[in-house]
């Protein structure tokens, strides 16, 4: 069962970045913005996840800067998103997922970027 909310640790674990540099993109980028729990904690969700993989694919794979980087998330189209939805890894995996599974991986990953389009819009 895939989580709906994860913690700032499980972020970090899964884009590969320590935890205050994510917290330092959040001051940097305003799209990046994880809702806090009841008792302050960070919780990111899979729209957040994916912007976090996009920021850190702009500034340590193409070499953006930080204000090159906002720049182009204002411009940026879904398509440029939609490769970072897998972890390297995971791309490379053989990954046998039946239809059903498919089909409802496609439907969350499309209402993900739909939510950072209209983030990003805002």
């Amino acid at each position: 069962m895939k989580k709906i909310y994860y913690s700032i640790g499980e972020v970090s674990d899964i884009v590969e970045l320590k935890q205050h540099v994510l917290r330092y993109w959040e001051t940097e980028f305003s799209t990046l913005s994880p809702s806090k729990n009841r008792a302050g904690n960070r919780v990111y969700r899979d729209k957040d996840i994916l912007l976090v993989r996009y920021i850190k694919h702009l500034l340590y794979d193409k070499k953006f800067t930080i204000e090159g980087a906002k720049q182009r998330i204002k411009e940026i189209k879904t398509e440029d998103l939609k490769k970072f939805s897998l972890t390297k890894s995971e791309e490379s995996k053989d990954v046998k997922v039946s239809k059903q599974q498919l089909d409802y991986l496609i439907r969350e990953l499309k209402k993900g970027l739909t939510d950072i389009l209209q983030i990003l819009e805002d």
